[in-house]
């Protein structure tokens, strides 16, 4: 296992990040124990969780992946230093996490005391921010004219900004976390926080997490460029498309049990005829190449200038161990190549 600096926490991660998404829905806590236990034993050190989790998302179900990674980290206190574990506070928009209003300085403490009684830990290594207040071109909003900008208030918004990175300031004094990152956000977001925390000697945001794979490279190259020369760490998830990426929804199929089966809050806004035509020939460049679908786009994420660590997930063992083992994959320039060929001819399919 390779490790990489999280940004300017100076803190290693594995270049493999375990996601936990699927855990109490798709997921038991038995088969999110195993999942955990092999993770760690192939060096993965890097966990992501959410307050939102499961996904899709649900009010009586909210917390719960918290709570089975709490379960297992009850029943291992002497593992939790083995590895860095992340968990959100979500955004503005559910009705049933505090009633769906936006981020503020006291929903920040809520939600951490909250996280941590859930995960029975003392601490959180790092706690982001689900998405902003503000709407942000993510979620298939990325199209020109889905967002309306001027229509935010910036000093607003950085007003409530600031109230954040202080609220997130007094957390980490207290013990609570150690540092605080972004998900779902764009340049001007990181920036503005950046120069909050250099105005008033607050914490700096280490990392931020966006959507990011061979289907949907927005982030790339001006957000990244950014990430990189701000030391904030890239950290993609979705990396498989949804698990479009994977080829198993092709030719209109809908594996039993899969994501696609489930309803989806935004829908499955990646189902599109070029997300399955760019797809296929993804498919073919990695049988090959002696790959499978899966470690192909992998591989290609984990190889992108910038990249910190991939948020994978999987829904069993055998799903987990392929895709653990496509961050030893090292693509060759003919399959890189093959790669950007396809992706210029489907730049962007959902």
């Amino acid at each position: 296992m390779q490790y990489s600096k999280l940004g300017s926490s100076g803190v290693n991660v594995s270049r493999v990040c375990l996601g936990s998404m699927t855990w109490g829905i798709q997921n038991t806590q038995q088969e999110a124990n195993e999942q955990i236990d092999f993770a760690l034993s192939k060096g993965v050190n890097f966990i992501d969780t959410a307050e939102l989790y499961p996904v899709p998302p649900a009010a009586d179900k909210h917390g719960d992946t918290e709570r089975i990674i709490g379960n297992w980290i009850a029943t291992n206190p002497a593992r939790r230093k083995d590895f860095i574990l992340a968990s959100k506070i979500a955004g503005p928009g559910l009705s049933y996490i505090r009633d769906g209003h936006k981020i503020t300085a006291e929903s920040v403490i809520e939600s951490v005391d909250a996280s941590l009684g859930r995960l029975k830990t003392d601490y959180i290594d790092l706690f982001q921010l689900h998405w902003p207040n503000r709407v942000s071109p993510h979620f298939a909003k990325h199209w020109p004219g889905q967002v309306t900008f001027s229509k935010a208030n910036s000093d607003v918004e950085t007003n409530q900004m600031l109230e954040i990175l202080q609220a997130l300031d007094d957390c980490i004094k207290a013990g609570k976390i150690r540092f605080c990152g972004l998900s779902d956000d764009t340049p001007w977001g990181i920036n503005t926080y950046l120069k909050l925390s250099d105005q008033y000697a607050l914490p700096r945001m280490v990392s931020i997490q966006n959507e990011f794979s061979l289907l949907h490279a927005k982030d790339w190259p001006y957000l990244i460029e950014n990430c990189i020369h701000e030391d904030v760490a890239y950290l993609p998830w979705s990396p498989l498309a949804g698990g479009a990426l994977s080829g198993k929804y092709l030719n209109k199929q809908l594996p039993k049990g899969s994501r696609w089966t489930l309803v989806q809050r935004n829908g499955i806004f990646r189902d599109t005829e070029v997300t399955h035509a760019a797809t296929a020939k993804y498919v073919n460049i990695a049988k090959a190449h002696q790959l499978s679908p899966a470690q192909l786009a992998l591989a290609w994420c984990d190889q992108v200038d910038g990249v910190t660590s991939t948020i994978i997930g999987a829904t069993n063992m055998a799903q987990l161990s392929e895709n653990i083992e496509a961050f030893d994959v090292t693509l060759a320039e003919d399959v890189l190549i093959a790669i950007a060929e396809v992706f210029k001819e489907y730049p962007v399919p959902f």
